[in-house]
């Protein structure tokens, strides 16, 4: 395996200790072998263009029964949260080499010893999804960023390909989104302060990109989409080879 690939591997070993449930080593064994394949980084990026870029990560605390409920009804809080360090670990592998300035928002405290050691860390800040985004951006506009994107951390889909992709096609237009499967989208970036689309949506809801996109016709942005990608929000959204046992 390539060294990212080894990387991942054993980040996902070492989490088994947390834990004493069979199931839930069972289901980290079977992400470190199957899934440990996609996280190789491709080294191929434009040489210049990047000192004004930024890329705002958005993550959750990872702490029992906080995060993936919805997948937590199916497969138990310690099997959820055992995904969500996943897709976190699998977030910073395609994100690492990726030439931008690069911020981790944290939903409720900054940790200063963890996985993002190395990135820029803040809080995010804001009443709901939106605001939460809108304040974000506007923190790096003021830092002089000039091309900004934001993703979360629930796509086990997105590779740091289409995100080297993302920001050059951010070169020709106001705004660039990533559609989710499930009506929302899993990035959106702006090459100028857009965040008006951040002022009024039904977050949450299969009406997010919708939304957005009648936002963005409606103030006359220009924008280009990237390809649809599936959110990892419940079990049907895991790929078939995750073997699961519910936990509690």
């Amino acid at each position: 395996m390539a060294a990212q690939q080894v990387q991942a591997a054993v980040a996902a070993e070492q989490w088994l200790p947390e834990f004493s449930e069979g199931g839930l080593k069972k289901i980290l064994k079977i992400i470190m072998v199957t899934k440990s394949i996609n996280t190789s980084n491709n080294n191929s990026f434009p040489s210049e263009g990047w000192e004004e870029a930024a890329l705002i990560i958005f993550v959750r605390n990872p702490v029992l029964g906080k995060v993936k409920t919805r997948l937590a009804a199916s497969i138990g809080n310690e099997s959820a949260l055992a995904v969500y360090k996943y897709l976190l670990q699998h977030t910073k592998n395609i994100c690492e080499n990726i030439p931008a300035a690069k911020y981790v928002f944290y939903a409720d405290e900054i940790k200063n010893d963890d996985l993002w050691n190395g990135f820029e860390k803040q809080l995010q800040s804001g009443n709901d999804l939106g605001e939460r985004m809108k304040n974000a951006f506007k923190y790096l506009f003021k830092n002089s960023y000039k091309k900004i994107i934001i993703i979360g951390s629930d796509c086990l889909d997105l590779t740091n390909e289409i995100l080297n992709s993302a920001f050059c096609r951010l070169e020709n237009t106001d705004v660039i989104i990533g559609p989710a499967k499930d009506g929302g989208y899993y990035l959106l970036g702006m090459m100028k302060d857009c965040t008006i689309l951040f002022s009024k949506n039904d977050w949450g809801t299969n009406l997010v990109y919708e939304n957005t996109l009648a936002l963005i016709n409606e103030n006359r942005f220009s924008y280009a989409n990237l390809i649809m990608l599936n959110d990892v929000d419940t079990v049907a959204d895991l790929p078939e080879e995750f073997i699961i046992e519910k936990t509690k």
